[in-house]
């Protein structure tokens, strides 16, 4: 017994025991649970869910039925693991503040941002969304392979066809053993526009692409700081993104107060109050007065008050500080690729999924040719049959059974087994002419597939072609817009060469929100229409900058307290026409009460220029422009202004050109540039104006000749003077009456140098844009008060005016423009 015994028992090292034991436990979680497949972007319980609410016919179209039933239906036949792991899985995909395209429509309590659980199953209710469809489409057309359940009795799919890169554009996080993964979510047009790039040019590069694919785009919004980080991760597969909350300061009650609209990815916003709440309370953030969850069913609204003495821009800094405001993602692109976990870029994963998309294409062809081939086999019979109409009754006619026709069928007219058991079915009223004459129409249409079945399995640029037009019709259906806007990084390093060089128009309102959008945005008007919506203004904003730069070029801010600060044009969010802007204070470091009211774009900071400086209280400077090529994040001072002072305009000269000055009052003054010698960028600079009482300095330009003097007032008239009827004076004195101001016409609110193929751009103070050629504005005397430029409603004024080079794609609106935009 006991030799038995010790022959049934090995000899085993306990170290390669463990090893071996451990490793194919890792890869059981690796390969079963933990990771996705490149090709559709799932776990596997994810794809079970998917593929049970299918095989239950949950579609979008049929009613809600109740989780547990799905749950059920899931572990009883492809997922033996718990019920709460299933159920909370399918709830995640359910939640519109989880995944961008949600892949299951839920009916009943899901939870919330706030972190709240979502009810308990027996109560909800589920149906597969939309856009999950997309996944399923054409799986029972064996596009895929299918292979035995857990318990052998079931088949279940071992990918899904997945007719877009869900990977990308949902994401996936997941641990396994010794690895894990993180893959943001992303816009769905941007990443089909990017497999697009990837079929015309397959050799195309990572960074290449973010032409196409920006960057991560989630579900709850927010800003992401920089593309450093999203660079480092489409090239290698690992990298890091900073994400913001979108927030905003609005002026309440004559105190400040911050508005959060949207939280960074992942967030839980009840943790985040409660953090916020602590830090006031522990004082490490103080100048917060009250703080209130306003958020309901049309979005989030977390008000936080301020007291009167604190600046707001402070105190939001040390939110995104402190609290999860502002968070990194951690960006781990690890998939499964032929069962083997791999760290891929953003290449390899569009390349991988292309893959699985022509194997998808090509099988679902094969499907569909073997289909047709086996109905236009049957038909070839039928026609046999019809042709021979009268020996085929009479044959059947004849016939002691069943099996008898069917031979006598087949050996007569040499028919296969099929094409004989399908005359014998056939129904009477397909002997009739019509039904003939549609049998004959059918086989030819069956032939004409069949040769374009042959012919896109024959030519890979075919599959392409049709992989291609199907994600454009999937785009189409299901694309949207971006919902987080990458904006610039505290350290952010930018790749130029993936920046196009183009005009922009780059806009800022009255309350410091700018944004960027194409030149040709807006078209061409007579003078004295109406214009269009240039933007959506909210609480009485409006557009006070507006001009024409290159996305390379820098811009430099100059505020009216004498600082300058510096940004690349690229660097502003590019945003649809009526898209109110990005705050300035998510772009740079402005302090409070400082106002934008001058920018300038830049070259280059190597060049013989200079900057000339003109304020509200008549006080000019020269400055060469090599004084400003090392600017900080905080800004720089740029000219010393009086405390009863602000600066209104900058521009760059060449040292040797003539400035023109106009009051409110509607006297200017021409002087030589030469009159102010250069001083430092702290100096406060000499008088340019003599003032008279309740007169101020509207606007300062560079005289250039043959030009004429363009003067416009609130209320929209205005008037071009040849510049030969302003004389030279010397700096410094109450210069000469430059238009005859009145009740009718209002202040001056802007003088320009214009020439007559220049355009003009008139912004009212509610936000509606005219553009009229100069050549168009009547030239009159200086003592005259102007003609009509622009129909003002009597609530409304002129705010500001920019000239704009001519340019015959701006002389048309974008094509999004409907007729109905244009105001009455």
């Amino acid at each position: 017994m006991t030799d038995e015994l010790n022959s049934q028992v090995k000899e085993i090292d306990i170290g390669l025991e463990m090893r071996t034991s451990f490793m194919d436990y890792a890869m059981s979680i690796i390969v079963s649970r933990a990771l996705p497949d490149v090709r559709d972007g799932l776990k596997p319980v994810h794809r079970r869910i998917l593929f049970a609410m299918s095989e239950l016919g949950m579609s979008p179209d049929k009613p809600h039925k109740k989780s547990a039933r799905i749950v059920g239906e899931v572990i009883g036949k492809y997922h033996p693991h718990g019920d709460s792991a299933v159920y909370e899985t399918m709830v995640r995909m359910a939640q519109n503040f989880s995944l961008r395209y949600m892949l299951v429509d839920g009916h009943g309590n899901f939870g919330s941002i706030d972190g709240d659980m979502a009810a308990a199953m027996r109560y909800t209710e589920a149906r597969l969304s939309k856009v999950a469809m997309e996944l399923l489409r054409d799986i029972n057309k064996e596009t895929v392979d299918f292979a035995p359940n857990y318990d052998g009795e079931e088949n279940e799919p071992v990918v899904l066809p997945s007719r877009y890169p869900n990977l990308l554009v949902n994401g996936v996080s997941g641990i396994a053993v010794g690895m894990a993964t993180n893959i943001p979510p992303h816009n769905m047009r941007e990443v089909i526009d990017g497999l697009q790039q990837l079929i015309k040019d397959p050799d195309i590069s990572p960074l290449e692409l973010m032409q196409s694919i920006k960057g991560p785009d989630f579900p709850t919004g927010g800003f992401i700081l920089g593309r450093e980080g999203i660079r480092q991760a489409y090239s290698t597969g690992r990298g890091s993104v900073t994400m913001r909350a979108r927030a905003v300061i609005e002026e309440h009650n004559n105190k400040a107060r911050i508005i959060v609209n949207e939280l960074p990815y992942q967030v839980n916003k009840a943790r985040l109050i409660e953090k916020i709440a602590e830090l006031v309370r522990e004082k490490k953030i103080e100048g917060i007065t009250d703080l209130r969850d306003e958020s309901d069913r049309n979005g989030m609204r977390i008000v936080i008050e301020l007291r009167r003495d604190v600046n707001p821009s402070v105190i939001l800094n040390n939110l995104y500080k402190q609290t999860a405001m502002q968070s990194n993602f951690g960006i781990i692109m690890l998939a499964l690729v032929n069962g083997q976990p791999k760290v891929l870029n953003l290449r390899d994963i569009l390349y991988h999924y292309l893959q699985h998309q022509q194997e998808i294409i090509r099988r679902r062809t094969e499907f569909e040719l073997k289909k047709a081939e086996a109905r236009a086999h049957i038909l070839e019979g039928l026609r046999i049959a019809l042709d021979h109409l009268d020996q085929v009754i009479a044959l059947i006619r004849a016939s002691q059974t069943t099996e008898e026709a069917r031979e006598g069928l087949m050996s007569s007219f040499s028919l296969s087994l099929d094409q004989a058991q399908a005359i014998l079915d056939m129904r009477l009223q397909r002997l009739t002419g019509l039904e003939r004459d549609k049998i004959e129409n059918e086989y030819a249409e069956l032939l004409k597939k069949i040769a374009e079945y042959k012919a896109i399995l024959g030519n890979e640029e075919l599959v392409l072609a049709i992989i291609s037009e199907e994600l454009n019709e999937i785009k189409e259906k299901f694309g949207d817009e971006r919902r987080s806007e990458i904006t610039i990084g505290e350290e952010s390093i930018e790749d130029e060469d993936l920046i196009p060089r183009e005009d922009v128009v780059i806009t800022i309102t009255h309350t410091g929100y700018i944004k960027r959008l194409p030149v040709g945005t807006y078209r061409s008007q007579k003078r004295g229409g109406r214009g269009v919506v240039g933007m959506d203004t909210k609480d009485n904003d409006f557009v006070e900058h507006l001009f024409v730069t290159n996305t390379h070029h820098y811009l430099m801010f100059f505020t009216n307290k004498g600082k300058v600060y510096r940004l690349k044009a690229y660097e502003i969010p590019d945003l649809s026409r009526t898209a109110r802007g990005t705050p300035i204070i998510n772009l740079i470091q402005i302090e409070q009460g400082e106002i934008v009211n001058a920018v300038i774009p830049v070259e280059s900071f190597e060049s013989e220029q200079y900057l000339f400086f003109a304020t509200k209280q008549g006080i000019v400077k020269k400055t060469p422009i090599s004084d400003y090529s090392n600017i900080r994040k905080g800004g720089l001072i740029a000219i010393n202004v009086r405390e009863d002072d602000d600066l209104i305009g900058v521009k760059l000269t060449d040292g040797n050109q003539g400035i023109i000055m106009g009051t409110k009052l509607g006297m200017s003054i021409h002087f030589p540039e030469q009159d102010v010698r250069p001083m430092g960028r702290s100096a406060t600079g000499v008088k340019g104006i003599h003032l008279v009482k309740d007169d101020i300095v509207i606007d300062m330009d560079v005289v250039r000749e043959d030009n004429s003097v363009l003067i416009v007032t609130t209320k929209g008239s205005g008037k071009r003077t040849p510049v030969s009827e302003y004389r030279i004076q010397s700096r410094g004195g109450k210069g000469i009456k430059t238009l005859n101001v009145t009740e009718k016409n209002g202040p001056v609110v802007g003088l320009k140098v214009v020439q007559d193929d220049e355009d003009l751009m008139i912004i009212t103070s509610l936000g509606t844009v005219i553009r009229t050629s100069m050549a168009g504005i009547s030239m009159m005397g200086r003592y005259t008060q102007g003609v009509r430029l622009i129909n003002i409603r009597e609530d409304d004024e002129v705010a500001t005016l920019a000239r704009v080079q001519k340019n015959e794609e701006s002389d048309d609106l974008a094509d999004d423009l409907e007729d109905g935009e244009e105001q009455e």
